[in-house]
């Protein structure tokens, strides 16, 4: 009998196994993660191609935007936020306030199994939950910091239920994280050294930042890899690493090489050979595929992935962008412009504060998949 711990970590679930029944005997001896179920021959010889292709033939994602922002629905004491995850950086929430928002974290109605099976109803070939966003916060535990869910009144991992159930049901994971921009660690990006709205601009200043010579930017750089290697040794085998945040090191082109990002991909593809890397529209261009956001016009010479929302604008839960989900009609037309530009569409919904996925997307996506299987 497997645990669930060493379940996670070898991605033994369904067709994840050994593939002892494949005609191949090559493949038979290889582990396959399920996700990649019918790439098994171009796995074995190159398993970041089988991983490239599988995207490219994946077509439509779900994006997750859910944390400790969901509680406060994009406004706080009359300040409001577009999108809403970023209520932190527009209201000037203090850190210590805003920590208190993890004693309201239940997410006792975040529930992996109804997020895979609606994914999977609505033609969707992988999903991408932020493990950690521009405040810090994470879903999953970590031994490099207290501020995550685990801590939280919810005491869960999320990051760890959602794998098991990707895995499982055959859906690819994918994980967001914030890598340029972070609202709490004390040696991430200053304003002071940075643009791309680095920092709240707390005023008096934010006592736990480090700043002038007592900042060591490579102290956070480090605490970044020590979690990505966190995500990619104990959550099962993963299909991409989402960065985001890109802003900061475009700021200051000078000071790129700084974030020691292409040490970071190379560590990735180390961890997980599958694995694929991305970040936004590209940094370095390196990257295996681009992620630019909504109304993206350009080209791409590796994979393109479109990002937009199933609220009007905002990416974590909005009390105020409530009125205007999109519709099937609106979602299909998503679909054949990311056809038409060879593209994926990685469509994003905003849990509710208590985890729930919103009733009116829930709608919508079970008429965009009756209307995607015919």
């Amino acid at each position: 009998m497997l645990n669930r711990r060493h379940i996670i970590q070898t991605g033994a679930i369904a067709s994840g196994a050994t593939l002892a029944g494949c005609m191949n005997p090559r493949v038979a001896k290889v582990q396959v993660p399920s996700y990649l179920r019918g790439y098994e021959d171009l796995y074995v010889s190159d398993p970041r191609q089988a991983a490239v292709q599988y995207f490219r033939d994946a077509k439509f994602g779900l994006f997750i935007h859910y944390g400790l922002y969901s509680q406060l629905e994009g406004h706080w004491q009359g300040e409001h936020s577009k999108p809403a995850e970023w209520v932190q950086f527009r209201g000037k929430i203090r850190l210590d306030e805003y920590a208190k928002l993890a004693d309201r974290f239940t997410a006792e109605k975040f529930d992996a199994d109804f997020i895979t099976d609606m994914a999977l109803g609505a033609g969707m070939k992988y999903i991408n939950l932020t493990t950690r966003h521009h405040d810090s916060f994470c879903l999953f535990d970590s031994k490099y910091t207290d501020f995550k869910s685990t801590n939280s009144a919810a005491k869960r991992d999320l990051v760890g239920e959602l794998s098991e159930q990707c895995q499982k049901k055959g859906l690819g994971f994918y994980l967001y994280y914030s890598h340029g921009r972070d609202w709490k660690h004390p040696h991430a990006p200053n304003n002071d050294g940075w643009g791309g709205a680095a920092r709240p601009k707390y005023d008096p200043p934010e006592p736990t930042y480090a700043t002038g010579d007592d900042h060591d930017l490579q102290l956070y750089v480090e605490f970044m890899k020590n979690q990505v290697t966190e995500l990619l040794t104990n959550y099962g085998p993963i299909g991409a690493i989402w960065l985001d945040g890109i802003g900061t090191p475009m700021s200051r082109p000078e000071k790129i090489d700084q974030f020691k990002s292409q040490e970071l991909y190379d560590h990735i593809h180390a961890l997980q050979p599958q694995v694929l890397v991305s970040y936004k529209q590209g940094l370095l261009g390196t990257e295996d595929f681009k992620a630019p956001e909504r109304h993206f016009k350009g080209e791409s010479a590796v994979p393109l992935e479109l990002c937009d929302t199933l609220q009007p604008y905002s990416w974590g839960y909005d009390s105020r962008d409530d009125a205007g989900h999109k519709t099937a009609d609106q979602v299909m037309e998503m679909l054949e412009r990311a056809k038409a530009m060879s593209a994926n569409l990685l469509l994003n919904t905003g849990p509710l504060p208590d985890g729930s996925i919103h009733p009116d997307d829930v709608k919508t996506l079970r008429e965009v998949g009756r209307r995607v299987k015919g």
